[in-house]
């Protein structure tokens, strides 16, 4: 008789251990679910994701087209339909040149140590002067000003070469000799050329500049 209520004692103390871990293990797990849920919506909130998201389109089109895309189109296509289809690319890329670099300011990621830097502030704060704030500016900058000056001038010199080519009845890029003004136009157009590619490498060579920065925040 005594062992049997010895046995119905642990029994019942079993179940109550077991109770009491059940009802402090079921608010944990909720809390650890609605914890997670947080974290995601934080996570698709955040201006880190689309910050990254902007600097890869930045250097992925300006490699891409700087090195891949451009030189193969030149190979491949008549130089007519080439400069035509370099006059309705150009703008296209060069505000985006421009845009995605505005967009990275605006979503900069606070570090974790700062929580309050973030965004134009962030970028702005003397510590990022170099590191941030320099190679954002001169990928704006440079992309700015094809965008704006030597982008439409090379346009505008495209078109006078097509008039003078009308005129002399040769091509602009046919061999010599060519009129005075069809050499002033070439002469023109190529230097508006290079600097247009100087600026361009200038884009290229700051963002990958300010990807090394964020390499730093992801060790």
């Amino acid at each position: 008789m005594n062992q049997h209520r010895v046995d119905d004692f642990e029994c019942c103390c079993l179940a109550s251990a077991h109770g009491r871990v059940s009802r402090s293990t079921l608010p944990q797990s909720a809390k650890t679910a609605e914890a997670a849920k947080r974290a995601n919506t934080m996570g698709f909130l955040s201006p880190a994701p689309y910050h990254i998201l902007s600097y890869g389109i930045l250097l992925g089109t300006t490699f891409f087209h700087s090195f891949i895309g451009g030189i193969i189109a030149f190979r491949v296509l008549p130089r007519p339909q080439f400069s035509a289809l370099m006059a309705k690319v150009f703008p296209v890329y060069f505000a985006m040149q421009t845009t995605l670099p505005l967009i990275m300011v605006l979503t900069y990621p606070a570090p974790a140590s700062f929580p309050t830097l973030s965004g134009v502030t962030g970028v702005l704060d003397p510590t990022n002067r170099w590191s941030v704030a320099t190679p954002l500016s001169g990928a704006f900058l440079t992309a700015l000003a094809n965008l704006v000056v030597v982008g439409p001038a090379t346009t505008r010199v495209m078109r006078e070469r097509k008039e003078q080519e009308k005129k002399d009845g040769k091509k602009s890029y046919d061999p010599g000799p060519h009129s005075p003004a069809m050499q002033a136009l070439n002469k023109q157009f190529s230097m508006l050329h290079g600097i247009s590619s100087l600026l361009n490498l200038g884009t290229f060579l700051s963002a990958v500049a300010y990807g090394y920065t964020l390499s730093l925040r992801l060790s």
